[in-house]
């Protein structure tokens, strides 16, 4: 016997974390089932790269760095004589993330890229392999893909008749940087609506705007002195309480401008030329400042640390106003929808990596039997169930993430007849807006809300060493993944806001009646008698009820859909691509959610042991017999 030292002695395996886009079982059926297969061909050998890159030591030390080297005020906000001085620094890992981000075309693919209607599963699917190593840098994309979006509608669509020529050429402007690939052109952008007063509700805004155009007499401020890019007519003051992004190029945010009317939205380039600017040796300079802008403090979060994020004063800054007078709601729910959308895909992101981690490490651990047996994690039946069931949540929130956004494809470019159409089931093209109106709420609040219990799951399952912070094996790094993935059921809307805005588009009175019978459509194309007669019974009680009596049960009412919904794709992906290890899961999800299933699944759910575990962990025919070592 040898007694071990820091250096000698037992020393664990190292886990090995696979490129995700073929490791993840759930991600490889989603990609079938909801793409054509031409496209899917097309699109491998970029997604491949992008997994496997996204796991190089590089990205993990940038990772690290950016997590290290916190974003931070110079000088706390002032100079060395006190004037205030906003000058935000951030650290070189979140700069290079970002800017792999931009070649790699995480928002712009959408706009510069034309697979159809395809076109947002494609540009999403890159996204999940890209979330749990971007270090937070996809949450201004996410903004960024959101203000493309809006100036996309007003310049390319017949709002566009109703632009000046010089608020035309700002839009256009704004928008090449926003869907553009080169680093030192590509803008990302903030989205401003928390105040003091509230988070996702705006009723209560302080901010005010007033329009105040410069005199025809005097030569107009430029936002850019390179691209001659006037600043606008509207002097917006106010307090922005939660503004992420704060680093970003440009903003949509929300202010107020008359007593009477709703809040309007606004754009307004985040700098603004100052041609007086004299540098610290006394030369003249020609930099910029911001515009009108005084960042107070950075927040200290919980989570997503690397992000900066900031209470912002706002004194005279220059903008330009997007659509009506009124009518800011309307524009900015463009852009919330394609936010809510990237934030419940980051926490699919998050979760399909500490899967991947829990995956690997199961491999590579052994434990104790008894009477001196060791086995893997991955042969023990109970760690193989516990994994199993977490996998079988996964796959089912995976199927309602990547509906919404098969919804949001549709809304944004129509299926011609000429495009091959794929087993996921299609709606009509008049009941489109009104099932991405329910869906743009629901999936994001149950698949958020769902997802913190499931990562912290992944922790647990590699013991003391998934609660460890893991810096110096950021591969490994579950603990950053939880603290990050608990903002998703918190920002762009809480689960109870979301829930609550979901029963106000089921029971909104002109167009509620169409949102309930685009969802009567989908689940009534199951015809699975027990999802349609559930569906039945909480669709009277949609119909009976007041919205203020229904309030109360919002989050169960609206989850109780969500695994409706869930079981409904279920049976589709079971169907499309059959196969003992998808029926499984397909009846343990429905049987847990108290749902009937059809007999032949349901029976080799019940039959199933370690075996059909592990091929729903790992995928049929995985080859386990690499795992751990002594």
């Amino acid at each position: 016997m040898e007694p071990s030292s820091s250096n000698t002695g037992f020393i664990q395996q190292q886990p090995v974390i696979n490129n995700q886009f073929y490791d993840d079982v759930s991600y490889q059926r989603v990609a079938r089932l909801f793409l054509p297969s031409d496209i899917l061909d097309k699109i491998t050998p970029d997604a491949t790269q992008i997994g496997q890159e996204v796991l190089s030591q590089q990205v993990f030390n940038w990772v690290t760095d950016a997590e290290h080297n916190q974003p931070y005020l110079r000088g706390n906000g002032r100079d060395s004589f006190g004037k205030p001085k906003s000058e935000l620094v951030v650290g070189e890992g979140w700069r290079k993330l970002q800017d792999y981000g931009f070649k790699k075309g995480v928002v712009a693919l959408n706009y510069d890229t034309d697979h159809g209607p395809y076109t947002r599963l494609v540009q999403f699917l890159r996204c999940h392999l890209w979330e749990a190593s971007c270090a937070n840098t996809l949450c201004p994309a996410a903004m960024q893909d959101g203000a493309a979006r809006l100036l996309q509608r007003h310049l390319f669509t017949s709002a566009a008749k109703k632009l000046s020529p010089i608020e035309r050429e700002v839009f256009q402007n704004a928008y090449s940087h926003l869907t553009s690939r080169d680093p030192t052109k590509t803008w990302t952008s903030g989205q401003w609506m928390t105040e003091r007063t509230g988070g996702s509700d705006v009723s209560q805004t302080e901010t005010v705007a007033t329009y105040d155009p410069f005199p025809s007499s005097a030569p107009v401020p430029l936002a850019s002195q390179s691209e001659s890019i006037p600043l606008g007519p509207w002097s917006i003051s106010g307090f922005k309480w939660f503004s992420s992004a704060t680093d970003s190029h440009m903003t949509i945010l929300l202010a107020r401008t008359h007593p009477s009317k709703g809040v309007s939205a606004f754009f307004a380039p985040m700098r603004r030329h100052n041609p007086s600017l004299v540098s610290h040796t006394g030369e003249s300079g020609n930099g910029t400042e911001l515009n009108g802008i005084t960042i107070q403090r950075l927040k200290h979060k919980f989570g997503t640390q690397s992000l900066p994020t900031a209470e912002l004063e706002l004194k005279g800054m220059r903008g330009w106003l997007i659509g009506e007078e009124g009518k800011g709601i309307q524009e900015i729910s463009t852009i919330l929808n394609i936010t809510r959308v990237h934030t419940t895909v980051s926490s699919m992101g998050y979760l399909g990596r500490s899967l991947g981690i829990a995956r690997s490490f199961a491999l590579v651990r052994l434990v104790g039997m008894g009477k001196g047996k060791r086995i893997a994690l991955s042969s023990h039946p109970l760690h193989m169930r516990t994994l199993a069931n977490m996998t079988t949540d996964y796959h089912g929130m995976m199927l309602l993430t990547f509906y919404t956004i098969h919804a949001l494809g549709l809304d944004e470019r129509s299926l011609t007849s000429n495009q091959a159409a794929t087993k996921v089931p299609t709606p009509p093209k008049e009941l489109v807006q009104p099932l991405l109106r329910v869906l743009s709420s629901l999936h994001k609040s149950y698949v958020c809300e769902t997802t913190v219990p499931l990562v912290y799951g992944c922790m647990e399952a590699l013991g003391g060493v998934g609660y460890m912070q893991n810096v110096e094996s950021e591969y490994l790094n579950i603990s950053r993944l939880f603290r990050d993935c608990c903002v998703g059921s918190i920002w762009e809307g809480t689960t109870d806001v979301l829930a609550s805005d979901t029963l106000r588009a089921l029971k909104h009175p002109l167009s509620g009646k169409q949102s309930v019978q685009a969802l009567d459509w989908l689940i009534l194309s199951s015809k699975n008698a027990g999802l349609v007669e559930e569906w039945q019974v909480l669709k009277n009680k949609i119909d009976m009820g007041k919205q203020e009596e229904l309030l109360p049960e919002a989050r169960g009412l609206v989850f109780r859909i969500a695994e409706i919904i869930i079981s409904v794709l279920y049976l589709v992906d079971a169907e499309a691509d059959p196969g003992v290890e998808i029926e499984a899961m397909c009846a343990r999800f429905m049987e847990k959610k108290g749902f009937s299933v059809y007999e032949a699944p349901g029976k080799r759910a019940r039959e199933g042991g370690l075996k059909l575990d592990q091929a729903i962990v790992y995928g049929a025919g995985k080859d386990l017999a690499q795992g751990a070592k002594l």
